[in-house]
């Protein structure tokens, strides 16, 4: 009984098989007769016999679909089924159906041979996914034709008619599918060879037995050396296992094939593409001499195909449909570049082809934008190395083909067609932009190069090819190519770099002191300005009025505007001195010394403007001399030498200058002088009264004071202060801060901190150190720029610690105070400071160590010239408390410190 099934099984199938060979031979007669008609026939007859085909191959399939052994298979066969039942009966334009019938018959016989003897395990290899592809393929065909029948079925239509072109897309996508078995049997699948013949030949593959042969590729390795990319290595990789196409845009040298390297080697991508990540580099081909069976043989060379016969886009097309893959084209740019002649115009469209491919995921590097057009890409341009990290390797290490050598690189991409079309004007840019150290700035490029035609043009092709780069608003080169720019190519066209200097020369000529346009260029481009300020002191052969001028008023435009260190001190320096420029040098001195204040690096600034006397006196300039000398006096005395200062205004008033001064001069030299004595008052009298006296003979002294206003304001705030007076006296700081605020930082931080120690001395401490913060807030860069303001708050902080009983905290805050004292030579609140740590240390009753202190602070006094007994007398609000009474007792002798000198 069981040996008669399986006759009974294959007697049932030989039937099948003779049903099917029939309805072949039925369809081949079909397919001979009714299309030798010719065009004028009646269309009409032609449709009828497309309609018998169609019936004679949906029957066919059904045979098959019995005796395939696969359910997907079967599901396949039955969908192919309904597509044609659907065009036999309701579409309109039968005829055009004839390709989709050819390539149905063409599945079945497919699917017949490659499921022949196999099981529903099989599914798990390369076989599950060439069908799976299959069935989505035609699952979206029939989705879109059974749509098609719903639409004559609402419209209440007979039939309806199927556009030509959709009709083409579909054979499109059948073809893509079919090829899946194809490349499936050549990488190992088993399916027999003469069915794969037979698909090729029935998919029109000619010639018939040409099969691309096939060797297995591994992707480059990791490269040994990539610092300071972990974070962008991991944000390509998400997109690329997230199927996003990327482009790596950037100046050779700047990492991207290393990047994509990285990217084929990412454990997320390892595991979505296994072996098939493929790596294709253009690297060393000409872009001049390359062709479209070039770009293709390069192509299949990486995969490990060789190709065949023509169409060799499908013949890779077919091959990356098998399963996922991801594509990295390396260096494009030379295909880029390539594609825009007219012999390869099928570059982009078999890259966009490629990209197209479900499960295919294309990662481009190029040193042009032009990347291939329909393709959703998302572009990333890669940023310079880090400091630290550039440090780390050395990007152009030793290597093959682009990175042997930067002039290699920079060979290639200043010989590609778009920049050859710029003739020379692409190289003055380029060399322009390589000796500004901002680079160009985008705004100002027609103002800068007048004579440069088209600049903005020139400037985009050097971008595209990544030779330059733009950054806020700036276009810039890599430190790389602006060494091999400078030291290897043409210098800067000498019209040009006139243009640029004679501009930027009026840009600082017509700053002022208010913020404006130029004010606006001059923080854009300062360090640009700076660049050719010191190159045409340096280079330009008897440098003009006009340079030195533009010097000085650079100088002083930094200190309006953007107060920071200067790189034009050595270039000063320089200058050669004679009688012609004795004058430009020393106005060029006292610019910079102006500066040096601002930044209150007070030791420069006098050194400089001493500098700046001699040759004004050389010169015979007494006035300008004069007002050097009463500066360097006040720099003096803000340094807490006041003895110095003093005599340097007796020196000057008693030599034969003093007479050739101006009445706003000597005004000047007596109201600095004056302050200076103030200082070194001996005489006692009542506090509050002596104070008094002092405030109204400096301001009597001080005719030509900007503003008395806010002098009469700190004197009455000292005088309601040693009267006891706390809340007056911070109303009154209030009023200066208010008064100050926006245009004297500095001022307003002072201001502050005073109000901050008058709140600790009434007992609040939590108000006194939110003042101190808050002041420090806005003004956080002035920790750096303005050291005077450092002094401020960190003595400030002291005090207030001091008061409140944290002596840790004060003594913490003092220290840190005398080291910024010494950098800056500040004796006033060294001295101030170091009495500070005397009362801390008498106050924890180390008296030793506190009679160390007051000795320190003694001697601080006499190199001032300031009594001891004095020394809080000018600047009140700054003292300690009274309960603090160490200093006094060492000062009078009295226990603990009576046998102290």
């Amino acid at each position: 009984m069981p040996s008669k099934e399986p006759k009974a099984g294959k007697s049932q199938q030989s039937k099948v098989r003779r049903h099917i060979s029939r309805c072949h031979h039925d369809m081949s007669d079909l397919s001979q007769k009714g299309f030798k008609q010719q065009a004028p026939e009646i269309e009409e007859s032609q449709d009828d016999s497309v309609s018998q085909l169609l019936g004679i191959t949906i029957a066919a399939i059904n045979a098959t679909k019995a005796l395939v052994p696969i359910d997907l298979a079967k599901g396949i066969l039955g969908t192919i089924a309904n597509i044609l039942i659907i065009a036999q009966s309701v579409i309109k334009n039968k005829s055009d159906f004839q390709a989709i019938a050819d390539k149905c018959e063409t599945i079945r016989q497919i699917l017949e041979s490659a499921t022949k003897d196999t099981t529903e395990d099989d599914l798990r290899g390369p076989l599950g996914h060439a069908l799976s592809q299959l069935n989505k393929s035609v699952n979206r065909i029939n989705s879109d034709v059974a749509s098609k029948k719903e639409q004559s079925f609402w419209k209440r239509l007979f039939t309806v008619t199927i556009d030509r072109n959709r009709i083409t897309g579909w054979e499109k996508d059948l073809d893509h599918a079919l090829g899946l078995f194809n490349f499936e049997a050549v990488a190992g699948m088993t399916i027999d060879m003469k069915y794969v013949k037979t698909a090729l030949q029935l998919m029109g593959n000619v010639p018939s037995i040409n099969i691309p042969k096939y060797r297995p590729t591994k992707p480059p390795s990791r490269p040994a050396m990539l610092y300071g990319r972990d974070g962008l290595v991991a944000e390509l990789t998400n997109l690329v296992v997230n199927d996003e196409h990327l482009a790596l845009i950037g100046p050779g040298g700047i990492g991207k094939s290393s990047l994509a390297k990285a990217i084929l080697n990412e454990p997320l991508v390892t595991e979505k593409f296994a072996d098939r990540r493929f790596f294709v580099t253009y690297d060393g081909l000409d872009p001049s001499s390359i062709t479209f069976d070039t770009f293709m043989t390069r192509f299949a060379g990486a995969l490990g195909m060789e190709i065949v016969g023509a169409d060799p886009v499908r013949q890779i097309s077919i091959f990356l449909c098998s399963a996922s893959a991801l594509v990295v084209l390396d260096n494009a740019e030379t295909f880029e570049e390539a594609s825009g002649s007219s012999t390869l115009g099928e570059i982009p469209p078999a890259i966009a082809e490629v990209a197209n491919i479900p499960g295919v995921i294309l990662v481009l590097t190029s040193r042009s934008r032009r990347n291939p057009p329909n393709v959703r890409w998302i572009t990333k341009d890669i940023p310079p190395l880090d400091l630290s990290s550039a440090q780390a390797v050395k990007v152009l290490d030793a290597g093959k083909g682009k990175l042997q050598s930067l002039s290699d690189t920079m060979q290639l991409s200043l010989s590609s067609p778009s920049v050859q079309n710029l003739g020379k004007n692409g190289l003055r840019a380029l060399a322009i932009i390589a000796f500004l150290p901002q680079g160009l700035n985008e705004d100002l490029a027609s103002d800068f190069l007048p004579l440069l035609p088209q600049i903005d043009t020139v400037c985009d092709v050097l971008c595209t090819q990544s030779l330059v780069y733009r950054q806020d608003n700036f276009l810039k080169v890599l430190a790389p190519i602006r060494h091999y720019v400078r030291d290897s190519l043409q210098a800067p066209d000498s019209t040009c770099l006139e243009e640029i200097r004679a501009f930027y020369h009026r840009t600082v000529d017509w700053c002022s002191e208010e913020r404006d346009h130029c004010a606006d260029i001059v923080i854009s481009d300062h360090l640009n300005i700076e660049h050719v300020v010191a190159f045409n002191l340096t280079h330009v052969q008897g440098s003009t009025e006009e340079t030195y001028d533009a010097c000085s008023q650079f100088l002083e435009c930094l200190e309006w505007h953007l107060p920071r260190p200067t790189t034009l001190t050595l270039a000063i320096s320089n200058i050669v001195e004679n009688s012609s420029t004795w004058v430009p040098k020393a106005r060029c001195l006292s610019s910079l010394a102006r500066l040096y204040h601002t930044l209150t690096q007070l030791a420069e600034a006098v050194q400089t403007f001493q500098t700046a006397e001699a040759l004004y006196l050389t010169a015979g300039d007494s006035e300008n001399m004069g007002n050097c000398l009463i500066t360097r006096a006040d720099l003096l005395r803000a340094q807490g030498r006041f003895i110095q200062s003093q005599n340097l205004i007796e020196d000057l008033q008693h030599s034969e200058s003093w007479k050739a001064l101006s009445e706003t001069t000597t005004a000047r030299a007596w109201h600095v002088f004056d302050i200076a004595r103030m200082y070194t008052f001996t005489f006692l009298e009542d506090r509050a009264w002596g104070l008094k006296s002092k405030i109204w003979h400096w301001q009597a002294k001080c005719p030509v004071h900007p503003s008395c206003r806010q002098i009469t304001l700190e004197g009455l705030a000292d005088v309601v202060f040693c009267e006891g007076r706390l809340s007056d006296a911070m109303a009154k700081l209030q009023t200066l801060i208010e008064m100050v605020e926006g245009e004297h930082s500095g001022d307003a931080i002072w201001y502050t901190v005073r109000k901050a120690i008058v709140a600790s001395k009434q007992g609040n401490y939590d108000l006194a150190r939110e003042l101190i913060r808050k002041a420090s807030e806005p003004f956080q860069f002035f920790v750096l720029r303005d050291a005077r303001a450092f002094l401020h708050q960190s003595y400030g902080s002291a005090c207030i610690e001091l008061t409140a009983g944290e002596r840790d905290r004060a003594e913490s805050y003092f220290t840190a105070t005398i080291e910024g004292c010494d950098m800056q030579g500040n004796l006033v609140f060294k001295a101030f400071s170091t009495r500070g740590l005397g009362e801390v240390a008498f106050a924890r009753g180390d008296f030793a160590l506190a009679a160390q202190r007051f000795v320190e602070t003694r001697s601080l006094c006499a190199e001032m010239g300031v009594p001891p007994q004095h020394l809080y007398s000018c600047t009140p609000l700054v003292s300690l408390s009274d309960k603090f009474e160490g200093w006094v007792l060492f000062l009078e002798g009295r226990s603990p410190f009576a046998n102290v000198m």
